[in-house]
């Protein structure tokens, strides 16, 4: 068995296709249809149409208020049709009026039938039954809720009266009943179309003798549930006392749905099996081959079956080319991506892009997988919001993300429940299977390209200072570090703690010495933390990030982490600062903007150095704060001390001092000049 769910399978269709007594029928369908690039998101018109089915389906269930509005929060919103002037509500409009025009008996129906083909003829076949169930639908659903609440509402009696319902519904039940088996397997049938016309064909080729067999099931499909749709019509806006359409008609009519339903599954799950063993292969293969752009890449990522794939917020949908000769930051995540507050961060670190789109050397395109096999409301709540708000691409409809993708995404990119961001250079090459915590380390502008070997450069080109400690989280700690002053950050989680700390640091700062001290909490900042935040603020104990920027900067220091892979100074000192608030333990940082002479103290070691004030202060013009605390608080070097350090000069940097590693002394400077001249070819 192989991983995505599908082995080894042999295929055994029915020995000819299901009976069709009429193949003229057939062509007459396929002249009308005549499709022009018109899209309608049906998966989610169904659910839409499964709803009013639903709650007609059960007029026993009492809701309240409450109820009602949680029902309109989660009914499907914002269900358009692409690629067309007109609006769903005024095509749903005049097929109603067609469905809706009366006729009797047999010849009348098919004719009906016949104009809605033609009215319909631009939209593909699951389109054109979605958008027939809808405007039958509309009808059924009113049919249903007059019945419902007439006894008890002058309003719904009045309507009751006009349109000649019976006061006694008895005699109709078998009726009711033979129609909602009738709906039912309107709808069963029709998922299944839905099924066959979001299938990858574009990517992928089916065998011949197998489109065979399956398409004559989809137009007869396509033609019995638009003329039972007609028919359902009839039996609820004709005078119901007088109808000829009995419950014995509509339970054959069912039954003919059901049997034509049973042959088109069958096809279906054959068209799944075999698309999905070929797309499978093809996604194996995809990555290892070279090509002149990234277009073919992304067009099977997210392989849907229209040009129009992706959607920029609100503004535009978009297609695949828009990304062309772009590097492509593939952001995979459930359909809620993070908290709210860590997702503004992770755009604020993406957020360096040119308001001019041509401009951009990278893009981003969030592709969101359900935690479930189907998208709920919940999920579809949350991307609508997010990819409206997001100045990010995302896919159109990622719940009709082809199973296989999702598939290979968790399988190869390792997706699993927290946000990757995989790259992929401009010919569609993958240059980093996960850079999102790069990205919130660096930001995406100084991260570019974002590969692995820029993400390695970076490290070895990165010093432990208090600029990267922060790296412009917060504006006023970023203008307080270009400014080059000394800075203390500090973190706890003890209220009694901080304010002896700021004691004995008030005066400290008496004295003259020049310091600016922030609070930096711990992890996951919760309302503790913000008690704090507001007696430093109310007492005036110093500086603060605030509780959003106090998670930020933990979350960065997380991602350090499990950036730098090897055994640096910075992730040395990440992961003590790390340790050291999870066992809920003080720590305080002293140093100066981009100079690497920065001090860390831990537990006791920030009260005892505090306390020793008179000790260094002394030494603080000479060796910079954090060198005069160090040589206070680190044993002496015992003997002399030889040590060099060699540091290359680059034009424009800022004179700094420097203090031995060794004897922790403030080291003399010299030049030394080196040459690399000699003899060349």
């Amino acid at each position: 068995m192989s991983w995505y769910g599908v082995g080894s399978f042999s295929m055994h269709q029915s020995q000819s296709p299901p009976l069709i007594k009429d193949d003229i029928l057939i062509k007459k369908i396929l002249l009308t249809h005549d499709p022009d690039g018109r899209h309608l998101d049906s998966q989610r018109l169904l659910r839409a149409v499964e709803k009013i089915m639903l709650y007609a389906s059960t007029p026993d269930v009492s809701v309240s208020a409450l109820d009602v509005d949680t029902i309109v929060r989660n009914y499907p919103t914002n269900i358009e049709i692409l690629g067309t002037q007109e609006t769903l509500g005024q095509t749903i409009y005049k097929i109603s009026n067609e469905i809706l025009h009366k006729h009797t008996g047999d010849t009348d129906i098919h004719a009906r039938v016949m104009v809605l083909f033609e009215l319909l003829g631009n939209y593909r076949w699951d389109a054109k039954v979605l958008l027939v169930l809808a405007a039958f639908a509309t009808s059924y659903g009113e049919f249903w809720l007059i019945l419902q609440i007439y006894p008890a509402n002058q309003l719904a009696a009045s309507v009751a009266v006009l349109k000649q319902l019976p006061r006694d519904l008895k005699t109709l039940k078998p009726r009711f009943k033979a129609l909602r088996l009738l709906v039912k397997a309107m709808v069963d049938m029709t998922k299944c179309l839905i099924k066959f016309e979001y299938l990858p064909l574009q990517h992928i080729t089916l065998d011949n003798e197998l489109l065979g067999f399956t398409k004559p099931i989809i137009y007869t499909a396509t033609y019995w549930i638009i003329r039972s749709a007609v028919i359902c019509a009839s039996t609820i806006t004709e005078n119901l006392s007088s109808t000829a359409i009995t419950a014995w008609e509509l339970s054959s009519l069912a039954y003919k749905i059901s049997s034509i339903g049973s042959s088109l599954r069958v096809q279906v799950d054959f068209c799944r099996q075999q698309t999905e063993l070929k797309l499978h292969q093809k996604l194996l293969s995809l990555f290892n081959e070279t090509y002149v752009d990234n277009q073919e890449v992304l067009q099977m990522l997210v392989a849907l079956r229209d040009g129009l794939t992706l959607k920029d917020g609100l503004s535009s949908q978009l297609g695949i080319s828009d990304l062309k000769n772009k590097v492509v930051m593939v952001v995979v995540s459930k359909p809620d991506i993070l908290p709210l507050e860590r997702l503004f961060f992770l755009v604020q670190r993406t957020g360096d892009l040119p308001s001019n789109k041509e401009e951009r050397k990278y893009q981003i395109l969030w592709i969101p997988v359900s935690t479930s096999e189907t998208w709920n409301d919940a999920d579809e709540r949350s991307f609508e919001y997010l990819s409206n708000s997001l100045p990010w691409y995302s896919i159109l409809q990622p719940w009709s993300l082809n199973s296989e993708i999702v598939n290979y995404i968790k399988q190869e990119w390792n997706f699993k429940d927290e946000p990757i961001m995989v790259v992929l250079d401009p010919q569609g090459k993958i240059t980093n299977l996960n850079a999102m915590d790069m990205v919130l380390t660096w930001g995406a502008a100084r991260a570019y390209p974002l590969s692995t070997s820029r993400e390695k450069q970076l490290w070895e080109e990165e010093k432990w200072t208090i600029r990267f400690m922060v790296d412009e989280i917060d504006h006023l700690l970023t203008m307080q570090i270009e400014q080059g002053r000394n800075l203390c950050i500090y973190g706890s989680n003890d209220l009694e703690w901080v304010r002896d700390f700021h004691t004995k640091m008030k005066r400290i700062l008496e004295e003259g010495v020049p310091l600016e001290v922030f609070y930096v909490g711990h992890k996951n900042p919760n309302e503790h933390v913000k008690h704090i935040l507001n007696i430093i603020d109310r007492e005036n104990l110093g500086g603060s990030l605030s509780l959003t920027k106090i998670d930020f900067f933990w979350l960065r220091l997380e991602s350090m982490r499990r950036s730098s892979s090897k055994s640096n100074l910075i992730l040395q000192e990440v992961s003590s600062l790390l340790d050291l608030d999870d066992n809920k333990k003080v720590w305080a940082a002293i140093g100066k903007g981009s100079s690497t002479d920065l001090v860390k103290l831990q537990g006791t070691e920030v009260m005892e150095c505090l306390d020793m004030f008179s000790k260094w202060v002394n030494n603080v013009g000479k060796l910079g704060l954090a060198g005069a605390i160090r040589t206070a608080i680190e044993p002496r070097f015992a003997g002399p001390c030889s040590h060099t350090n060699v540091v290359t000069y680059n034009e424009g940097s800022s004179e700094e001092t420097s203090i031995c590693t060794q004897c922790k002394s403030l080291m003399e400077k010299v030049v030394l000049y080196k040459c690399e001249g000699g003899e060349t070819e």
